[in-house]
């Protein structure tokens, strides 16, 4: 197949998730079952595991759980196999394998001055056949939003109606603490209006485990921040126009914890800032696909073939001003893009 399959919902969050449930019901089995088979513990146990953090997401956004009664109603499987789809990493505190390099670029950056951001989403392998691009559509004042993810998932990486998009890198070298897991957050993110309220979501919020954000919105905003379970850190770049991230703290504030884990991630983004500075001023949308499949450092390069047992299974560009969100299956080298509209 050369593109995920498309999953659309609207009305209230009960009918979207009933919606999501009944469309997807085939593969939201398939990612229970890769997370049983990929920690070897079974599903009841780690739903019941998932009750936990069921404080922390009310907390943050009561909606998502309405949503969640409702995916489980629509898959025909329980609210605690549902609720684990939302919270799989923290859940069951295996880290992660990943690779992706994430990028934001605006004003003097691209060839029309417009925020441009996205990422190669880099993963063991499998997850290329539990992903899905979801369309929701609120009836109920939230905004539309386009998110890739895996089924049963209520929301990863994308934007939204506002040009509010949101991308991810993993981090290492932290101390894991009951908080709010990552996926409500980043589906709560796409309510958001700009990169402004962006920040405040996570800063309000302790989180279970570490990650970077890179952020850009409809208004050619942009930001990065890492985040680690005692607080955050903005990470400003260079140039005021660009953020660039791997996999390594680079703040000041969080630098000092980093061992190296991901060793290709100093690489990499040397690599993503040579390419970004070669072509500064002219990059947009197909010269980002041409940087997001760099193979320099294979197989650890931008694009992805095997280093640490991931790969780019996928990749994603979002143009905020204009309501678009390319996401791309497969390799950067060889995966088909498609553009989808908000």
């Amino acid at each position: 197949m050369q593109a995920f399959p498309l999953v659309r919902v609207r009305g209230t969050a009960r009918q979207m998730g009933i919606q999501h449930g009944e469309q997807a019901a085939s593969l939201i089995d398939c990612y229970l079952r890769w997370i049983e088979k990929s920690t070897a513990v079974d599903r009841d146990t780690l739903g019941q595991r998932a009750r936990a953090f069921l404080p922390f997401i009310e907390a943050l956004n009561p909606l998502l759980l309405d949503e969640i009664w409702g995916l489980a109603e629509g898959a025909s499987i329980s609210f605690e196999h549902a609720l684990l789809c939302q919270v799989r990493g923290e859940a069951t505190r295996a880290p992660l394998n990943e690779g992706c390099t994430a990028f934001a670029l605006t004003r003097s950056a691209t060839i029309d001055g417009h925020a441009i951001a996205g990422q190669n989403q880099d993963l063991p392998p499998e997850f290329s056949d539990l992903g899905i691009v979801l369309h929701i559509e609120p009836t109920d004042g939230r905004p539309r939003a386009l998110t890739f993810t895996f089924a049963g998932q209520l929301g990863y990486m994308g934007t939204n109606e506002y040009g509010v998009s949101h991308f991810a890198n993993g981090l290492a070298d932290y101390e894991w603490k009951l908080g709010l897991p990552h996926y409500p957050l980043k589906r709560t993110l796409f309510e958001q209006r700009d990169v402004a309220a962006c920040l405040e979501l996570v800063k309000k919020h302790h989180m279970c485990s570490a990650a970077n954000m890179v952020f850009c919105d409809g208004d050619d905003d942009i930001a990065d921040v890492e985040i680690r379970p005692e607080g955050i850190a903005l990470f400003e770049d260079n140039h005021a126009d660009k953020r660039l991230h791997t996999n390594h703290y680079i703040t000041e504030c969080f630098a000092h914890f980093e061992t190296h884990e991901t060793a290709d991630s100093v690489p990499r983004i040397r690599r993503i800032r040579q390419l970004v500075s070669e072509h500064w001023g002219q990059l947009d949308v197909e010269s980002i696909k041409e940087i997001l499949a760099d193979h320099e450092g294979d197989p650890g390069a931008i694009c992805r073939h095997g280093a640490g047992g991931t790969h780019s299974i996928c990749g994603y560009i979002a143009e905020p001003s204009r309501g678009r969100l390319h996401v791309r299956r497969g390799h950067g080298c060889t995966g088909t893009w498609t553009a989808y509209e908000v």
